[in-house]
Formats: structure tokens, sequence, C-alpha cells
């Protein structure tokens, strides 16, 4: 997959918006409500003039009417740095001979900084990459125009074979907003409890839990499974343990919904054969069932 292949997906969700969910502080002019009282034309409210106020936003004709000396409060708009952390275990490769599950996440990754970027908003991603001194290819949050095809390489360059846990590599990303797109079958819970911690500093934070419709229907015939992370675990796959697979597979799902969920996080089940600028605008639109499985 080529960057230029993303054309259409780009052209879907040309528009669409990814309203911050709390007041952001930061001096850049961007598209989200602001901390700051400043001199926009989104007026807010008044507030009694105290000394030291600019006198450039005294309200002169409410001090004309009321002979008080009034200053006009507006809310500022600024821009919030977002990040993109793209899980690369092998058990994004799934199914094997597809791997839809691995397309979908790239492309919803690509989706969500075109967004962002759309917005004014700094992006950038880090995806683990076994290949880097690091461990992971980081690109920064940027502006600069090219960032969302800059974005789209460094994606079109991971490989889901490796197990490289996203807990430590989450506790570095320093910015406010942080979208994680995962299949949530490697260091869940440690990932969860950095998840916790930033959150409780203040930042934002999406799951997006990245499903094969493969895996919430097994094919009706019997099977041999393997674990991809670990292909020497194996089990045959039969009508009854398919049902009871089922079973424990929609409990998993709703469990990590219910602790993404309290732990303040946005959390969006997305399958790979939903349509990506569908499942981009549920995952960044505020109340129209983005939380919700497709």
């Amino acid at each position: 997959m080529s960057g230029e292949s993303y054309g259409a997906l780009l052209d879907a969700v040309r528009g669409v918006h990814w309203p911050a969910r709390r007041l952001v502080t930061s001096a850049a002019t961007g598209a989200h409500a602001s901390r700051r009282r400043g001199t926009s034309a989104e007026f807010s409210e008044y507030r009694a003039y105290r000394q030291g106020d600019d006198p450039r936003r005294l309200d002169w004709r409410l001090l004309a009417r009321s002979d008080r000396a009034w200053v006009r409060l507006a809310t500022d708009r600024t821009t919030l740095a977002t990040t993109i952390l793209l899980d690369a275990s092998a058990s994004m490769a799934f199914p094997v001979t597809t791997r839809a599950k691995w397309r979908q996440a790239q492309n919803v990754a690509v989706g969500l900084a075109a967004v962002a970027h759309g917005d004014g908003d700094p992006v950038g991603i880090v995806a683990p990459d076994d290949r880097t001194a690091g461990g992971a290819r980081v690109l920064p949050p940027r502006t600069r125009r090219g960032v969302v095809s800059e974005i789209a390489h460094v994606v079109d360059d991971a490989d889901p074979d490796g197990i490289d846990p996203l807990a430590p590599m989450l506790a570095g990303i320093r910015s406010r907003r942080i979208a994680i797109i995962t299949d949530l079958l490697g260091d869940a819970d440690a990932l969860l409890a950095a998840a916790h911690v930033h959150v409780a500093s203040g930042g934002e934070l999406t799951l997006v839990h990245v499903v094969a419709r493969d895996e919430l229907e097994p094919p009706r015939r019997t099977l041999l499974a393997a674990d991809p992370e670990n292909p020497a675990i194996q089990r045959l796959l039969i009508e009854g343990a398919r049902r009871e697979y089922e079973r424990r597979f929609s409990e998993w799902r709703a469990i990590e919904a219910r602790r993404w969920r309290s732990a303040g996080a946005v959390y969006a089940l997305v399958v790979d054969d939903e349509p990506t600028a569908h499942a981009v605008r549920r995952i960044v639109e505020p109340f129209t069932g983005a939380e919700a499985a497709p």
C-alpha cells in the first residue's frame, strides 16, 4: 500500500472535525476552545474592569449606557497536539491470508491524522519497529504541509510481526491527545495503567479497538486455530468450542470497553470490514454513538 492509495479516504474525511473534550491550554491559535480568555470574535461574558486590564477590551458602548466599565471576554481558540500510537504486534496481521485487521488499523491511523491536521492541530505517530534503535518509529506532532503523507509512509513501512509492549511507548508520549489503535491482545493491563496516568494528568485518550470479522464470527467449519504471537499454541475449533469462544470473546470486549471508559478514555470498536471513513467519523465526532460498535 502506498501513500497515494489513501486518496479516497482523505477525500471522504475532509471537513470532519475532532473537537477537544476539554478546554485546552496553548498559546497557538487553532480550532479548540481554550482556557485562555482573549479578544477573539467568540464572545463569552462580561467582567467588571480591573486595574491592569487592557483598555482595548473595554466595551465602550456599555460604559456610555451604564457609566460602569466592563471588559468584554471571549473564548480564544487554540491547537491540540495529537499523537497516534499504532499497535504493530503480530496479532494485528489477522487473518493471515488478508491481513484485513492490519489494513483497517493503517487506514484508521491515516484517517485520524488527516482529521487532526485538517483542524490545524499538530499530529504525529508512534509505531513499534524492531528495525530502529529505539524499537519504534516516532514522528513528533507537526502542523507542516505534508505531515499526513509522512505519517502514511510510517504506517506503510510498519510491519505487524513483533510482540512489542505499547505501555512504555504510551508513557513516553507528551501530546495532550493520544489515540491508540490496537486489538488489545498484548500488554492490555499495563497499557490501561499508563492510560490512567495520562488522563489523570489532564490528557485526552481515545482507544480504537480493532477486531477482524473472522474473530467475531469464525468460519463455520472445523479448523485449527493458532495464537498469532505464539504459533506453538494451537486449538481445534469445532462447533461447541466455537460457541464458547464467541461467548467469551463477547464478554471480553464488553469488559475492555467498560475498563477503558472508566479510565476516562473514549472507546470505539472498529471491525475490519467497516468503511474506514465511517469508522473515523464515529471515533472523532461527539455525541454520535462514537463509543458504540458499528
